[in-house]
């Protein structure tokens, strides 16, 4: 099964990379705290409330959220954790990003050598549709296939 979709570019780019999806808010700070505090280098998810993402690797990961939750720290989380090489390789958000992600993903492109391609508002059916250990590609113009 292939589906494709078409989001906003925040951060424009191509990937392809395995998918890791919730469904829930996404906290930044409590996602990435083990990957940036104590040396996870996998970034192994340790928000012990999201139970779909709680102990599995981030990194490299496509990953799929509806959105961000919690700490204002979140954009810097998120530069941290691309300038560490501990990011995911794309940020695919079903609803319109919040700032401080945007900012984050932002700085990730200019500012290291890890760009995070950030695609948001890809609706509701995206979330639906993409499950994790699927294969997402990234296009340029906003075009996300998932297989």
């Amino acid at each position: 099964m292939t589906k494709t979709f078409k989001g906003r570019v925040v951060v424009p780019g191509t990937i392809e990379a395995e998918a890791l999806v919730t469904t829930a808010g996404f906290n930044t700070l409590a996602s990435f705290q083990k990957a940036l505090m104590f040396g996870d280098k996998q970034a192994k998810c340790s928000d012990q409330n999201n139970p779909e993402l709680y102990n599995q690797p981030m990194q490299g990961k496509a990953l799929c959220l509806p959105q961000t939750i919690g700490s204002t720290t979140g954009g810097m989380i998120l530069y941290c954790a691309a300038k560490m090489n501990r990011g995911p390789s794309c940020l695919l958000f079903s609803k319109p990003i919040d700032s401080l992600a945007a900012a984050g993903a932002v700085l990730a492109g200019v500012w290291t050598e890890n760009p995070m391609p950030t695609i948001d508002s890809l609706g509701e059916e995206f979330l639906e549709a993409v499950k994790s250990g699927m294969t997402v590609s990234v296009g340029e113009d906003g075009t996300v296939t998932i297989r």
